[in-house]
Order: structure tokens, then C-alpha cells, then sequence
């Protein structure tokens, strides 16, 4: 019976130990993907439900999901993120969730991120709003938030210093400090919105480029 079986499998050009391997290689890549999408949710979930604070509390935890623990991005990219996600509308967490759920899985990808930042809050909300705002004149309730606080400036102050070592890099200390004081100026001082700061400073380093090739023809001409 087995001596009919192999002859049958070699007759008709079977190759069950090939079949046996694709087979394993199909379903080795599915569980990867499956745990990729897996990763996205708990991520951004991880990161939303302990962003105390909304906005730009969140960015120091979905670094540390992004770049850190799953690496990927890379920290320049994720700088380079945040800084166009600023300069457009809208709050910045679903903004950063769908691009890098797109980045990794594409659409899919981008909708379970968003599901993934936005869902848990919008529930917790509806279940906990009546029962804070029935008891918000309590001390310790206002305790809760308050006591959160300065672990969140710690948070934003790790990843500010990450942001600052990495532009050393790129452009030295001098410009690097010097950058830092005129954005201080001009945004706590002149009041002038973060979002137009980082949009001039794009476009500023966009046409740069742009200026030294106009006079390098021009010089050649």
C-alpha cells in the first residue's frame, strides 16, 4: 500500500515534501502578519489609554512603542513626523497613529491604529464621565490627574532631549542651541503658534536647496 502510494505521487509529479513547505511558509507568513496587526493595536492602544493629558502628552508614548520597543521607525523619522504632523490640523495622535499604521500595513494598518487610539478612550469616557463628574469636587479625584503630571513633563523632557541629540548631529551644537533659543522666543514671547513655526522652518529648508543650485548655475553661467 505504501510502495502504491509513492509510485502514484512520482507518477503524477507530486512533490508532498514541497507542497509540506509552502504550505508551512504560508502559514509562517500569515501568523507573522497577524501578529504584525496584533503589535499595531497594542501600541497605539498601550499609547492612547495612558496619554493623561491628551495632545502632546501622547508623543513620548507612542515613541516609546514606535521606536523603541517594535523599532519601526527610526528617531529622525519619528522627529521628522512629529514635526509635520504639527504644522497641519487636527489632533496629533490619530494623525501619528494613521500614517505609521499605513507605513506598516498600509490601509488596514492605518484603520487599526486609528480604532486602536480612538476606540479605548471614547469607551472609558462614556464609562467613567458620570461617574467623575459626579464626584469631581473630591480631593482625591483631583488628585488623580494632578498627580500625573510632572511622570508626563519627565516623559516630554527625555523625549525633548532625544529630539536635541539627534539634531546635534545633523547640524552641531551652535545651530542646534541657537534654534532652540529663537523658537522660545518666538513662541513664548511673540506668541506666534507652533504650527506656522514649523511650517516656515520646512519651507525655509525646502527652497534652501532650491536657492544654492540657482546660484550655482548662476556662477557657472
Amino acid at each position: 500500500m505504501v510502495y502504491f502510494e509513492h509510485t502514484c505521487t512520482e507518477g503524477y509529479g507530486f512533490d508532498v515534501s514541497g507542497q509540506q513547505r509552502e504550505n508551512r511558509t504560508k502559514n509562517d507568513r500569515s501568523k507573522k502578519s497577524m501578529r504584525i496587526y496584533f503589535d499595531i493595536f497594542i501600541a497605539f492602544f498601550r499609547s492612547s489609554i495612558l496619554s493623561f493629558g491628551g495632545g502632546p502628552v501622547g508623543i513620548p508614548l507612542i515613541e516609546e512603542e514606535v521606536v523603541k520597543k517594535y523599532h519601526w521607525m527610526t528617531l529622525e523619522e519619528f522627529g521628522d513626523l512629529v514635526a509635520i504632523a504639527n504644522a497641519l490640523p487636527g489632533p496629533i495622535n490619530t494623525k501619528l497613529a494613521g500614517y505609521i499604521g499605513w507605513r506598516i500595513k498600509g490601509a488596514a494598518g492605518m484603520l487599526l491604529a486609528l480604532v486602536a487610539c480612538v476606540f479605548p478612550i471614547v469607551i472609558v469616557l462614556i464609562l467613567l464621565l458620570g461617574f467623575l463628574t459626579r464626584f469631581q469636587d473630591q480631593r482625591w479625584v483631583r488628585g488623580m490627574t494632578q498627580a500625573v503630571l510632572p511622570v508626563v513633563g519627565v516623559l516630554m523632557a527625555q523625549l525633548t532631549w532625544r529630539f536635541v541629540t539627534s539634531a546635534k548631529k545633523g547640524m552641531g551644537w551652535t545651530l542646534t542651541l541657537i534654534l532652540i533659543a529663537a523658537s522660545f522666543i518666538l513662541m513664548e514671547l511673540l506668541h506666534i503658534q507652533a504650527p506656522i513655526l514649523i511650517a516656515l522652518t520646512l519651507l525655509f529648508v525646502l527652497l534652501k536647496p532650491w536657492k544654492q543650485r540657482s546660484k550655482k548655475e548662476g556662477a557657472s553661467k
